[in-house]
């Protein structure tokens, strides 16, 4: 069985904070941030 901690909308929002913040308010579509908001929004609708 795989100990995986699933991707939270709030850790995303933590991520892209952290990424605008150092990218003078950017997020590019293909950054890690946006992976993870992705992520962060499967796992809400999928009800995990």
């Amino acid at each position: 069985m795989s100990n995986k901690t699933l991707m939270t909308t709030k850790a995303a929002a933590r991520i892209q904070s952290d990424e605008a913040k150092k990218n003078g308010g950017k997020v590019s579509k293909d950054s890690f941030a946006a992976r993870a908001q992705r992520a962060a929004d499967n796992n809400k609708k999928q009800g995990k």
